[in-house]
């Protein structure tokens, strides 16, 4: 068994080990029906465990993890390696090696994704939600501001959003500031579409409010209005079933139909492909306020994030807990 851990603040990584098959078991710890690769991909904060068998000749195997970037910007395309060494292999043995795909493979990286299934077994069952109460449209790229003192930017900068909302982060966290009711950190108007989509953003620090237990439906677009790019999202407090992907523009008439709500992939981080689109389905069973964010570094710092505050249910196992007595204060 082999786990796998994407460290990397900024890109996306494919992985590979020369003269051995991959058998994916899990990804963000949960179980999905295994299959053989030769290469997985591996976005910023997401897991993987593969299975390795030691079947073959004795020797040292080259181990490759590289870049995957498909957008028309510049990457550090530098390949890390390691070496699997079999028992007993001289150490003047040569090293079988590999070839990782180019960095803009994306037929590889769709490959792989599109090979991800839920077991949906009685065991561990695929609990998609089938009717959806809040369906969300959130576009998500980047953007340019005015900024009078950004010389290097000639009075501008590049900034990120969801759904044209630059976050902005409080002073006072989001999660004390709802339980104690206090006023002035957030408002409850992030909007559930893009009310534009232009170069410039507006900021703010917005959440979206669900009910306990209300399910959720919510396609991420990348805008590529700079550049298209992939962003890795990660949600805070819940796993979600990936339902859907595609290329190009979300048709909400003819997407939906190709869902898969028999037994998509859970996951807590999915990429959003470049010039593409992603839906996921999740339920709000956990109250509380939760980041949801880009996983690539750069463009959480530039505001690529926003917050869902999710209710109270009824008594006490549906409800926050107050902060514990002797928690340090900031």
């Amino acid at each position: 068994m082999l786990r796998l851990i994407n460290a990397a603040l900024n890109e996306e990584l494919f992985f590979k080990i020369a003269g051995h098959k991959l058998t994916v078991v899990e990804v963000d710890a949960t179980y999905v029906k295994p299959f053989k690769t030769d290469t997985v991909l591996i976005a910023p904060g997401q897991t993987t465990n593969v299975l390795v068998a030691a079947d073959q000749s004795s020797g040292k195997y080259l181990v490759a993890a590289s870049p995957f970037n498909d957008a028309p910007i510049a990457v550090d395309n530098k390949t890390a390696t390691a070496t699997v060494s079999y028992a007993g292999t001289l150490s003047t043995a040569q090293t079988t090696l590999t070839i990782p795909p180019p960095k803009n493979a994306t037929a590889v990286a769709n490959a792989f994704t599109n090979s991800l299934r839920s077991l949906n077994s009685k065991k561990f069952p695929a609990a998609v939600p089938k009717t959806v109460d809040h369906n969300l449209f959130f576009t998500v790229g980047l953007g340019i501001n005015p900024c009078p003192s950004c010389k290097a930017g000639n009075g501008s900068r590049v900034v990120a959003s969801i759904n044209n909302v630059t976050f902005v982060m409080p002073t006072t966290a989001l999660l004390q500031a709802h339980f104690f009711k206090q006023k002035g950190v957030f408002t409850t108007d992030f909007p559930a579409n893009p009310p534009h989509a232009n170069l410039a953003t507006t900021r703010g620090t917005k959440v979206y409010r669900l009910a306990y237990n209300s399910t959720v439906q919510l396609v991420m677009q990348d805008t590529g209005i700079i550049s298209p790019e992939n962003h890795p999202i990660h949600l805070h407090g819940f796993n979600f079933f990936a339902v859907g992907r595609g290329i190009g523009n979300y048709n909400p008439k003819s997407d939906p139909k190709k869902f898969n709500l028999v037994d998509p992939v859970e996951r807590n981080t999915i990429g959003v492909p470049s010039g593409g689109w992603v839906a996921i389905r999740f339920r709000a069973d956990n109250p509380g306020v939760w980041f949801m964010h880009c996983h690539l570094e750069i463009h959480t710092t530039w505001g690529l994030k926003m917050a869902f505050l999710v209710e109270n249910g009824k008594g006490a196992n549906q409800s926050l807990l107050p902060p514990p007595g002797d928690l340090p204060k900031c």
